[in-house]
């Protein structure tokens, strides 16, 4: 048998395709696995509903040591939930499961709509609105109302800025990195201050808040959080609901190019606002990829990967597979009316369980959110003036390179 080909390292094309870099792979790949070397590892990238489930089994796949310092470092904080594996992992993920339930949902969702409907009345006198960073402003209010975590007056925009900072910096080595490194430095800091005011009395933290939850939070061996962990948690939940400011824009992008959209998401049908939030999600690109360690000696599809070697899920090439969609590169929400959302086929925010595994479990608010904005956004009458609104693939994460602007807001009471 002949021994394997010696594998050639691919940072850099994926650093320089971005997007496009597994999906480039997959299409040379008869059956949807590609075999690779990324920062110096053997590496196995893998694609579809079957595959999947493969890298959620902790048999197989675990994320602890697999997330590159740079990403702790601006994304996900150093000792987050998303490094932990196993017991520890739901140990730690039981601060997030709240996130699933349908009140909590609802309750983020009223407080960010009242964020949202305070934000668009001073609007109108406005010459130009950046869609994507008011938005971010408005998700921050919302979400740190309901949270319970306490904002002074002239504190939502800066907060607002470093979330998204932290978002925007994570898969680049440029000044964009760097902001985002201080960015999080300067939340965490604010945060675990925070979180010993609460702990000392000095700060009241609203009974079963995830601020409440987050400071009375423990370690499996009894012990309560380091107060920078503490931070590092409560950031996973604002951050991420700041970042949906992505989706509205795309959202926005959507109903700017496809303007049939719009009388339908007016007309009030909650079923047509979720499928229009779905399309939004798999359509636009955000997530390019996901990635583990082999727990052992892997094999997928007639591919290997050693113990300690890199698994990627290739997350945009999924949602864009046509043995999957058809038709992946229209946006079409009907396809989500005709046939109902399967938990391993559409993965923006990735695959599995929620509850057990490490899918996100702030995906339903995602959800909901989206359903309540893109419907408001909807009904809002404006102007799209001349800007540029390329979407390139090279930038991770992608964004309207214009944010959306939008001018001479009309409110739809006016």
């Amino acid at each position: 048998m002949d021994a394997p080909r010696p594998l050639v390292d691919r940072s850099l094309p994926m650093l320089a395709e971005g997007y496009a870099w597994l999906p480039n792979r997959m299409r040379e790949s008869a059956n949807q696995v590609v075999r690779t070397r990324v920062m110096g590892r053997p590496t196995l990238a893998v694609r579809g509903p079957e595959a999947v489930r493969f890298f959620y089994d902790e048999q197989h796949v675990r994320r602890h040591g697999a997330m590159p310092g740079p990403v702790l470092s601006t994304l996900f904080g150093h000792g987050a939930v998303h490094t932990y594996d196993g017991d520890a992992h739901r140990a730690r993920k039981e601060l997030f499961l709240p996130l699933l339930h349908v009140d909590r949902i609802a309750g983020v969702v009223e407080h960010v709509t009242a964020a949202w409907d305070d934000a668009v009345s001073a609007w109108p006198g406005r010459s130009r609105v950046v869609l994507q960073d008011e938005t971010a402003v408005v998700l921050t209010r919302g979400v740190c109302r309901w949270a319970g975590i306490p904002l002074g007056d002239g504190e939502a925009e800066p907060l607002a800025r470093d979330l998204i900072a932290m978002v925007d910096g994570f898969a680049t080595l440029g000044p964009r990195h760097w902001r985002a490194r201080r960015a999080r430095q300067r939340q965490e800091a604010r945060l675990s201050r925070l979180v010993e005011n609460v702990r000392s009395g000095a700060v009241p933290a609203p009974a079963d808040s995830v601020l409440d939850r987050v400071s009375r939070h423990r370690h499996p061996g009894g012990e309560l959080l380091e107060p920078r962990t503490a931070a590092v948690e409560l950031l996973n939940v604002i951050r991420p609901t700041a970042a949906i400011s992505w989706f509205v824009a795309f959202a926005a992008h959507a109903l700017h190019r496809w303007p049939a959209n719009r009388e339908r998401l007016c007309g009030g049908d909650p079923t047509y606002a979720a499928a229009f939030t779905h399309e939004v999600r798999r359509f636009y690109p955000f997530a390019p990829f996901l990635g583990g360690r082999a727990v052992t000696d892997l094999s997928w599809r007639g591919e290997s990967v050693p113990a300690g070697g890199m698994v990627l899920l290739d997350v945009y090439g999924q949602n864009h597979d046509e043995k999957l969609w058809g038709d992946p590169y229209a946006f079409r929400p009907q396809r989500f009316l005709e046939c109902p959302v399967q938990r391993d086929e559409l993965i923006p925010q990735g695959g599995g369980d929620p509850g057990a595994g490490h899918r996100c479990p702030g995906e339903g608010m995602t959800i909901g959110l989206l359903e309540a904005l893109t419907s408001r956004l909807a009904r809002l009458e404006y102007e799209v003036p001349e800007q540029d609104l390329t979407i390139s693939l090279r930038r991770i994460p992608a964004r309207p390179r214009s944010g959306f602007v939008i001018s001479d807001v009309r409110s739809p009471e006016a």
